[in-house]
């Protein structure tokens, strides 16, 4: 007030604590004098509240994500803070729990320290720290406090293994301070410190800081520079840099008050120079020696932080962390990593480099106390699955019962007991549920999930014996089309190969078009003749073939033989093909026919709900409730208590004091048919649940260390022995597998329709390429593209003689168009002998013609004899 009043100070650096701070800005802001502080660090002091105040260095909120990042390094679950009860150590705290939740740990308590606190007071409240499971303590307190702190937590046995211990950069920065036998008490610690990129000017700084430090200071061996210290200095740099760029020359303020009385707060008057002292200030810029000096929100922006281990008489870097890019093991940050091999090796409290679990069993005499239902069936899967975990556990099993034997309650009231911190822990068939998951947590689940229903069954194959359409069943409706597409399109093919050279196949076209169905189709009853194999009978064979057996109706088809080598190529995969459909079909239909067909006496639970049938359910379980929401009248659920009770009550039945159906959990379900798999099935839609699972207190730590145990047990041999030990050695119900015939589909066969498919593709393409070889003069001749078309047609039309394939006569006619050129359409129309060497011969006068008729002239020429039949042989 003084120095404001009297002095008339444009600018105050040096509030060294919150506490002082928070006085000097409120004066700041009535008398408009910038208050700059290099050590302030309370996040309630802002600029955004006291524009006049100035933090020249860094927020304690912004090093509490920095703090979290670790925790969700090393996974640990639960965290306390141990802070002081002043506006430094209190501000930070509601930053660092957001932090620490927000990487899904907790805090369950905060231990706080009075502003002062004796040995004893600091003694107690480790002693109840040590009652506690967790392990992992972050502590922001004062150097003066922080040094009393951990040196009686060395002496109470809480820095040896299992603890982990995080300082804040308050302490971390002024280490070098603290007297060498308190930094032996808290070797492994870890720490947390702002990160100061080197640079030549610096290090000429520190040489020379150091080399004046110990010459004022003798008595002391060695002293580090802290980055406090570097704050200083930049903030009086960037004040001169402010007053300079200011250009004032002497100092003005706004009198109020002529008193004298140096404690009038109400008197200072107003300095005119400090708004324009403020924004020169904020907007100054420049690089110092802790690095780029630039003010945001009038304080320092968030910088790197540097991962510190307190290792024999100082520290050791181990990583990096920065806003941007989290976690690092290097400090140029260009990537974010977060493998635990880029930190440094760390030493932890005890001289250990094995990383603490986080928490511990307060005592050793103490075992986990684990609930389990009255009858409970689960202790080996438990003992399998502690016995996979990396540490010792403890337990034992308290059974849920009253003294009498009988179960004390639900499992909703089991549950109960482990929020009332009556149990550890609750083991056993709970299921997980999204209201029960409100008040305790719940690990992985370790059973199959779903509520489903089981009925009685019968035995009937009367519906299919009574379906005049039951013929079709055996087959798809795809299965069917496919099959009647490939019968016409091999019918096809196998009349265009044949057309030419098989009388069979030259007549009519309403017989031609029903050859083509009638000789794919006749491969479902028999073989054709010209593909019989060699051992087929000699009487049978003769049927197919002599001449004698035309009349003989059973042999009436052996007019239809194949002759064509490609037509018996198509055919032979052809036959193939229904050889395998009809095998397929036979056994299909013999099986809808004859076998037992297994049908549930239920088949929803509508039909439950309409006869008035009573539901079986486990007792004190939550299907009850399940079933009540599904439209279930209470008095029709009847509560059992194992398998047995079940089977009985099913065989019973409702009108004999049974039930009709059971509804329950798929486990149970599972055991069930397990043992009666021929009287049972497991009808109706399945009602989702998380199955089985272990129950902890919320937020127990315990919870991921079980999870991954689990998963290691489920993945593994050890659950086979399990399930065997559950549901028994059974085998499967031969029954139940032979029940039940579907229809044949068209995946299963189309492989075989490819390979038909393909063989009459090309022996087609094939055929066609021939035909269009042989007959190249039409291809090549001049006429219109109609006119080739139709000759080719005439072509493919004309029965073909394959037993004078070597050798052709032609008739040398003669013709003449009317203007005595050839004709387009006669030449057209000339027959193309069945040889690779074809002859046409055109005269200017005369052309010489296949036909075998006599040779034609015009009215202008005399007629002459034929000049005879000239025989040409084919070259080739």
């Amino acid at each position: 007030v003084d120095l404001i009043k009297n002095v008339q100070v444009q600018a105050i650096l040096g509030p060294q604590t919150s506490s002082e701070a928070v006085f000097v800005v409120d004066i700041g802001n009535k008398t408009e004098v910038p208050i700059i502080s290099f050590s302030a660090t309370s996040p309630s002091i802002s600029f955004t509240k006291t524009s006049y105040f100035i933090r020249t260095t860094l927020n304690d909120s912004t090093q509490v994500k920095a703090i979290a990042a670790i925790i969700d390094y090393f996974g640990w679950r639960e965290v306390v803070p141990i802070y002081e009860d002043t506006d430094y150590g209190k501000d930070m705290i509601p930053y660092l729990i957001d932090a620490i939740q927000d990487v899904n740990s907790r805090v369950p308590y905060r231990s706080v320290l009075c502003f002062s606190p004796t040995d004893e007071q600091i003694r107690g409240e480790l002693y109840k720290l040590m009652t506690m499971q967790t392990r992992v303590f972050v502590v922001h307190m004062r150097t003066s406090l922080g040094s009393r702190f951990f040196s009686i937590a060395n002496e109470v046995g809480m820095m040896s293994n299992g603890y982990v211990w995080i300082i804040t950069d308050g302490l971390t920065d002024l280490l070098s301070s603290i007297d060498t036998s308190i930094i032996g008490s808290m070797q492994g610690v870890l720490g947390i410190k702002a990160y100061v990129p080197r640079s030549e000017k610096l290090d000429n700084f520190r040489r020379r800081w150091k080399r004046k430090f110990l010459q004022d200071n003798p008595d002391i061996d060695e002293v580090e520079l802290s980055v406090l210290g570097l704050y200083a200095y930049d903030s009086f740099w960037a004040l001169a840099m402010a007053v300079e760029k200011l250009n004032t020359v002497r100092p003005l303020f706004k009198r109020l008050d002529n008193g004298t009385n140096t404690t009038d707060l109400e008197n200072l008057g107003i300095s005119e120079n400090g708004p324009k002292l403020r924004d020169s200030i904020l907007h100054t810029k420049f690089q110092g020696l802790s690095g780029e000096f630039w003010l945001k929100d009038g304080q320092l922006q968030s910088s790197t932080f540097k991962i510190m281990n307190i290792i024999g008489k100082g520290e050791r870097e181990i990583g990096f962390w920065s806003p941007t890019h989290g976690l690092s093991g290097n400090s140029d940050l260009t990537t974010k990593t977060s493998s635990q091999t880029n930190l440094g090796a760390i030493i932890w409290p005890g001289e250990t480099t094995v990383i603490p679990k986080g928490w511990e069993m307060p005592t050793s005499e103490r075992k986990l106390k684990v609930g389990v239902p009255k009858q409970d069936g689960f202790s080996d899967f438990v003992k399998a699955v502690v016995d996979s975990m990396k540490y010792a556990l403890p337990y034992e099993f308290v059974p849920f019962e009253k003294a009498d034997g009988e179960s004390a309650g639900d499992y909703n009231e089991l549950l109960d007991q482990v929020y009332f911190q009556n149990y550890d822990a609750v083991v056993g068939d709970v299921t997980i549920l999204a209201n029960r998951s409100n008040y305790v947590d719940f690990t992985l689940p370790f059973t199959d999930s779903g509520v489903s229903m089981v009925v009685p069954v019968k035995y009937d194959n009367r519906d299919n014996r009574k379906n005049a359409w039951i013929f079709l069943k055996p087959l798809t409706t795809d299965l069917w089309l496919t099959t009647g597409t490939f019968f016409i399109y091999t019918g096809f093919v196998i009349w265009v190969l044949e057309h030419g050279i098989n009388k069979a196949f030259r007549d009519k076209f309403s017989q031609q078009v029903g050859m083509i169905f009638y000789f794919s189709f006749s491969t479902l009853v028999f073989a054709h003749s010209n593909f019989l194999p060699s051992s087929f009978p000699t009487q049978l064979h003769n049927c197919f073939i002599h001449e004698s057996n035309e009349h003989n109706p059973i042999c009436h088809f052996a007019e239809e033989r194949i002759i064509s080598n490609f037509a018996r190529f198509v055919m032979i995969i052809w036959v193939f093909v229904v050889l395998i459909l009809t095998s397929s079909y036979t056994a299909s239909l013999t099986s809808m026919l004859t076998v037992q067909q297994l049908q549930p006496t239920i088949t929803d639970i509508s039909d439950l709900k309409k006869n008035g049938d009573y539901v079986g359910y486990q007792s004190r379980s939550f299907v009850y409730e399940l079933a009540q929401s599904m439209g279930i009248d209470s008095s029709k659920l009847r509560p059992y208590d194992n398998v047995e009770e079940f089977h009985q009550a099913l065989s019973k039945g409702s009108r004999n004091g049974g039930v009709s159906a059971v509804i329950d959990e798929i486990p149970y379900m599972k055991l069930l048919l397990a043992k009666y798999c021929t009287k049972y099935m497991m009808v109706g839609p399945t009602h989702r649940t998380a199955g089985f699972g272990f129950v902890f207190p919320k937020g127990s730590p315990l919870v991921p260390d079980i999870s991954r145990a689990i998963l290691n047990v489920t993945e593994g041999d050890k659950m086979d022995a399990i399930d065997r030990e559950w549901f028994g050695q059974q085998v499967s119900c031969q029954e139940q597998g032979t029940t039940t015939s579907e229809s044949l589909t068209l995946d299963s066969f189309k492989g075989l329709f490819m390979i038909a498919g393909v063989a009459s593709a090309i022996a087609f393409i094939v055929f066609f390429i021939i035909f269009l070889y042989e007959h190249r003069n039409i291809i090549t001749s001049e006429c219109s593209v109609s006119q080739k078309i139709s000759a080719m047609a005439v072509e493919f039309d004309k029965e073909k003689d394959i037993s004078s394939r070597g050798s052709k006569k032609i008739d040398f006619l003669s013709a003449r168009t009317t203007d005595g050129r050839e004709s387009c359409v006669a030449e057209c129309n000339v027959s193309t002998p069945q040889s690779p060497a074809t002859i046409v011969c055109v005269h200017e006068d005369t052309v010489f013609s296949t036909e075998g008729s006599t040779p034609s002239t015009d009215h202008s020429t005399p007629i002459r004899d034929p000049p005879g039949v000239i025989e040409i042989t084919s070259v080739n």
